[in-house]
């Protein structure tokens, strides 16, 4: 079965719902700029040290493709009576993981670079690509209904991504000081024999 259907060769596209848009509306840009993010999360996982992140991380793109089909579509009633949708529960459960890492990570007392490790580098792309993507939504609701969770949930999603990035940071951090201290030891044992 082709993955193509040429429906899209005159420069319209289908929503959830089956209605028709041009690509370039508002609309397309934003869920497309939200899918952009996923595959962003999805890179930054795979360069995670700590297997808790890359299981969150994963928890998250899968919120991601109903935050999408919610946007992408014309009549997100229809969206919502035949799929999962982001609730307060999934907003409660980014604000848990940014409260459980700020509270356990050294303080923050200035600008810090955005990324000291290649997953923390990756999810600082994450946490800008998420902020263009709240841009767009803002955008979006000025002439469209976006339930309130939606709305809290990609507030949230930009700082979760700068707390995740710091944790790997840190992750990052600790495993170079560990095996500092065990080429250390080597070394010194090396020199008793």
């Amino acid at each position: 079965m082709a993955i193509y259907t040429k429906g899209g060769d005159k420069g319209s596209t289908s929503l959830f719902d089956g209605k028709r848009v041009r690509k370039d509306s508002l609309q397309v840009e934003t869920y497309g700029t939200f899918d952009e993010l996923n595959a962003n999360i999805s890179l930054a996982d795979k360069f995670c040290i700590s297997k808790r992140n890359k299981q969150i991380l994963q928890q998250v793109e899968y919120r991601m493709f109903y935050l999408q089909g919610e946007i992408a579509t014309h009549d997100p009633e229809k969206f919502r009576a035949q799929s999962n949708i982001i609730s307060d529960e999934d907003v409660h459960f980014l604000e848990s993981v940014i409260d459980d890492y700020t509270a356990k990570l050294p303080k923050v007392t200035s600008f810090i670079l955005p990324g000291s490790s290649l997953a923390g580098a990756q999810l600082h792309v994450c946490r800008t690509v998420c902020r263009r993507a709240e841009r767009l939504l803002v955008a979006f609701m000025a002439d469209n209904e976006v339930r309130p969770e939606l709305e809290r949930y990609v507030n949230r999603l930009s700082d979760f991504m700068y707390i995740m990035a710091r944790s790997e940071d840190h992750e990052d951090y600790l495993n170079k000081v560990v095996s500092e201290v065990v080429r250390r030891y080597k070394k010194a044992m090396e020199g008793k024999q």
